[in-house]
């Protein structure tokens, strides 16, 4: 979903399609939330974890002038332990009228948590399966804006959008993220001048008097939360998409006054599944269908097999169809986990930029994300478990969809293009995930795997703590040929004391050369002797932006081909005691720190340890002095 809940900064009703591209890093991703202020507290219902769903029948009787529905859902489940009775998520303003099994009446109760309690005939038994006829109407609450009417040039709108937690608002269902329906069948009856759309292939239409039926069939494992229906006067057309044999129809349900742009900005839909394709595997659905459906939101919304529209918008589209992989078929196994839903496609729209566009692009966009996402000090991408019921925190752009884009991109730069993407490839195809559910450890078991890296500590710094590092890199031309570059580093948040990364730095030199040379740095201080066919004379960190990081330089050394090269300087930042580290075959006959006036500090002879908690806080120099040579290091003081 691209984002659902609108960034302070932007206007919640701002239309998609008046927004330029570049907006799109701060403005479409927020537009995703169905509320911009609302803070939703959901508890998880383990009343719902003895039995699987395999089975709904969803029958809806809806206008689109009026706030109501009425509902008929049968399900069909199988016992995971001894049942006397079922229970399902339904909000207490909608009234059961009855529940059936077969022709028997049932006993049940709302117990005005959200819950229907149903009374079986006889002890279901563990493995044995039953089927269920709940009929019920009302009013969904307003509160969550799971089921909505509005408008559209005068015409009457309606619609659903139920994640987080809005499914239970408008029909039963298990709601948590541990069940998926094997298959779903939906009936919306509704005045028969108006169009309906729900998941996957219609199959037919029955009018009745001043009503038509639309009957959709969904052949595919589903959450409750991806279910959706819309009905309004749409104008309906058909582009072509998939190669041979996987080919099927991107249907699209626009409203009419929008039709002539709608044709034009959706004509790229087709590009963008064959990169995906070509990328990740075949569309997960292709034996149906995908779609859009445009509806009264400010974003988009990834139904499945059919993405509900704000707006037509090259990066929204390309975000939604991206979540059919990473959120549709495979889908978060919690909602601490959603950064593989939200993460990934916000950066399969990033990518999109890079192969569209080109390489100049992508970077600009990484760009915006980095500064968007250093904004703050603090945050991670993985939630805590009171976070995971907060929908503004489960949706934040920053953290969810921005932080986690970059957590990927850091990935695919640390293992390298075959490696990220055979590592993909496995988790989408993994039986026990594809069109099912995965947590963020089974997606690192899987890039385990496929690179034979051990990525312990790089989730640990980059997704389930906080906040990201600032570099100061300085490069020295120790002798001909030869450049000795030394890295330092600082966090943002206490709960990372270093960020591990291959650091990427390009230096130039007087005669316009050029050369990437990449540092593995695993701790702070660490210096590195690099092979440069020319004299450096500049350098920049991270050009091409893999890596999220703030506040950066890179440097020439004060000292330049002075030979000392092997010589680090280390904790850096420093608190109370920095270390030097110098290698044996040098003699050293003094340390002098100075500040940032050239004003000397301390004067020390030859020592690896220095106290320095008695400096000023911020930038001192510390300047070694062996064989006649010196060489002077940068440290900030904590």
């Amino acid at each position: 979903m691209f984002q659902k809940y609108l960034l302070p900064l932007l206007l919640a009703a701002l239309p998609l399609a008046a927004q330029k591209h570049n907006d799109g890093v701060f403005g479409i991703a927020e537009a995703e939330r169905r509320s911009a202020s609302q803070v939703l507290f959901v508890q998880v219902n383990p009343d719902t974890y003895n039995y699987d769903v395999t089975y709904h029948k969803l029958e809806f009787t809806v206008d689109p002038n009026e706030y109501f529905i009425s509902g008929k859902v049968t399900t069909t489940f199988t016992a995971l332990e001894n049942m006397n009775q079922v229970i399902f998520d339904l909000a207490d303003a909608l009234d059961v009228s009855s529940v059936k099994q077969g022709t028997t009446n049932l006993t049940f109760t709302q117990n005005f948590q959200d819950e229907l309690v149903i009374t079986l005939p006889s002890t279901l038994t563990t493995g044995n399966s039953a089927t269920v006829e709940i009929t019920y109407s009302g009013m969904p609450p307003f509160d969550n804006q799971g089921f909505s009417t509005s408008s559209h040039n005068g015409s009457p709108i309606l619609w659903t959008l139920s994640e987080p937690f809005g499914a239970k608002d408008w029909w039963p269902c298990k709601q948590d993220l541990n069940d998926k329906a094997d298959s779903i069948d939906v009936y919306i009856t509704a005045p028969s001048d108006y169009v309906s759309v729900s998941n996957g292939l219609e199959v037919e239409q029955t009018v009745s008097g001043t009503n038509k039926t639309t009957h959709f069939h969904h052949g595919h494992p589903i959450a409750a939360y991806l279910v959706a229906i819309a009905v309004t006067n749409y104008s309906v057309f058909t582009v072509n998409a998939g190669t041979a044999p996987n080919e099927f129809p991107i249907i699209n349900y626009v409203y009419p006054e929008n039709l002539g742009s709608a044709q034009n900005n959706i004509a790229i839909t087709p590009d963008i599944m064959d990169f995906y394709e070509q990328t990740f595997g075949t569309y997960p659905f292709s034996d149906e269908k995908y779609g859009h459906a445009q509806f009264g939101w400010g974003g988009g919304m990834e139904h499945q097999t059919v993405s509900f529209m704000g707006g037509f918008n090259r990066e929204l589209i390309a975000h939604e169809l991206g979540h059919h992989w990473f959120g549709d078929k495979v889908t978060c196994g919690t909602w601490k986990d959603i950064w593989l839903n939200e993460g990934f496609a916000t950066y399969m729209a990033a990518m999109i930029i890079e192969s569209f566009d080109g390489a100049d692009a992508f970077v600009n966009y990484k760009d915006g994300l980095i500064n968007y996402i250093c904004s703050q000090p603090g945050g991670s991408v993985y939630m805590t478990d009171s976070e995971a019921l907060n929908t503004d925190r489960i949706f934040s752009s920053r953290l969810s969809y921005y932080k986690g884009a970059m957590a990927i991109e850091m990935l695919r730069w640390k293992l390298g293009d075959t490696n990220f993407f055979a590592g993909l490839q496995a988790y989408l195809t993994d039986p026990d995930h594809a069109y099912g559910y995965a947590l963020t450890e089974d997606l690192k078991t899987h890039l385990e795997a496929a690179s034979g890296m051990e990525l312990d500590e790089f989730f640990s710094d980059w997704i389930y703590n906080q906040g990201y590092p600032s570099y100061d890199i300085t490069a020295h031309n120790t002798a001909p040929g030869m450049v000795h570059f030394t890295v330092n580093q600082t966090q943002s948040h206490p709960s990372v004391t270093f960020f591990e990364m291959p650091v990427p730095v390009r230096v130039f030199g007087a005669g316009g050369q050029q050369l990437d040379v990449v540092l593995e740095n695993t701790v702070n201080g660490q210096g590195f002797d690099v092979a440069v066919p020319f004299v450096v004379t500049s350098l920049e960190f991270d050009p091409d932006k893999h890596i999220l990081a703030l506040d950066n330089s890179a440097t020439l050394g004060i000292s330049t081909a002075n030979g000392l090269s092997g010589i680090s300087v280390y904790p850096n930042p420093a608190s109370a005691q920095i270390n030097i580290s110098v290698p044996q075959r040098f003699s050293v006959s003094g340390i002098k720190i100075t500040n940032v006036l050239g004003q000397t500090e301390l004067l020390v002879g030859e020592t690896s340890q220095i106290n320095v908690s008695s400096l000023s806080t911020g930038v001192h120099f510390l300047t070694v002095f062996a064989d006649g040579r010196q060489r002077t290091f940068k440290f900030i003081k904590e």
